[in-house]
């Protein structure tokens, strides 16, 4: 038994012995379609080795020698093309040994250059160059767009902190006293409240929109008045007449028996109220025209654009 274990081993020994001699054999034997992108170069530049698809590829270490040293290598996959990068720092003729062929590089010195007496000189200083317009142009406008940003951002901050809107939208003007009344007074006539048999509310929305007209025309406090009271007020006021302070007097005495006597009108009363209350705004409203109105009329009125001889 222990001799064929010795038999063994010995057999073992000589196949792979055999083997490596084999594939070292074949290996400088072999027939290879190379191609060498230049066979001239300059001292230290490279060129690329490229080996068509075959069944063993030579290494780095294969295609390296004292003269000519294999960089990288890099296999392209689609057609089995294996590239070497080769350079060289020896000036001269050399030989790459490629399996059973061989190839000469030649490689060139550095012309015109003795490194024994080349002075060594430190590195030169940065040239500075003028400014052209359109630096100087970029700049000013990063300048200018920088300060521009920053005051954008304190005047946001100062109209948030003021609780103010970021964007101010112009109103439109108000309009006249006489017309807002006119509406709301049209808007109440559509309301139909007195219909609903709400007819406390509505006498009391009446008597508010007279009332605040005669604050915004005359500047009567009439909301904070009593009838008699603003019926007072009214006798100083430009559009008195005495037609206009009979329609005042009529609608507020029946917004007075309607809230505090607790009355009950007849129907026609209730649209007769309303047509005195536009009746009577539509009257004191020409008695007192606005200033563009009444300065409108004046240019308009030749008696006033006349001079005195």
């Amino acid at each position: 038994m222990k001799r064929l274990f010795i038999i063994l081993g010995l057999c073992m020994a000589w196949t792979a012995g055999h083997t490596s001699a084999q594939d070292t054999l074949s290996l400088s034997d072999m027939k290879y379609h190379f191609r060498l992108d230049s066979t001239t170069i300059m001292l230290g530049d490279q060129t690329v080795l490229s080996i068509e698809r075959t069944s063993v590829y030579p290494s780095l270490d294969d295609l390296s020698n004292n003269d000519i040293v294999a960089v990288r290598q890099w296999m392209d996959t689609t057609d089995g093309t294996l590239y070497t990068a080769l350079t060289s720092f020896e000036a001269g003729e050399h030989w790459l040994h490629i399996g059973s062929d061989s190839v000469m590089l030649t490689v060139n010195d550095v012309a015109n250059v003795d490194t024994t007496n080349v002075e060594i000189r430190d590195i030169a200083n940065i040239m500075k160059q003028p400014y052209t317009f359109g630096e100087i142009a970029r700049t000013v406008l990063y300048f200018f767009l920088f300060w521009a940003i920053v005051a954008a951002a304190v005047l946001i901050f100062i109209r948030i902190k003021k609780h103010k809107p970021l964007i101010s939208i112009p109103q439109a003007p108000p309009l006249p006293p006489d017309t807002r009344a006119l509406q709301r007074l049209e808007t109440l006539r559509q309301s139909q409240l007195w219909q609903q048999g709400r007819v406390k509310e509505y006498y009391t929305e009446l008597t508010d929109t007279v009332r605040e007209y005669l604050e915004e025309a005359y500047a009567i406090q009439s909301t904070e008045m009593t009838t008699d009271q603003t019926l007072q007020a009214f006798h100083s006021c430009r559009g008195y007449s005495e037609g206009n302070a009979s329609s005042l007097s009529q609608i507020l005495q029946a917004a007075d028996m309607v809230k505090f006597a607790k009355s009950s009108p007849q129907p026609y009363q209730h649209d007769q109220a309303l047509n005195q209350s536009i009746a009577f705004v539509k009257n004191t409203a020409a008695l007192n025209p606005q200033p563009e109105e009444q300065s409108a009329a004046e240019d308009t009125n030749p008696a006033t654009n006349t001079t005195q001889p």
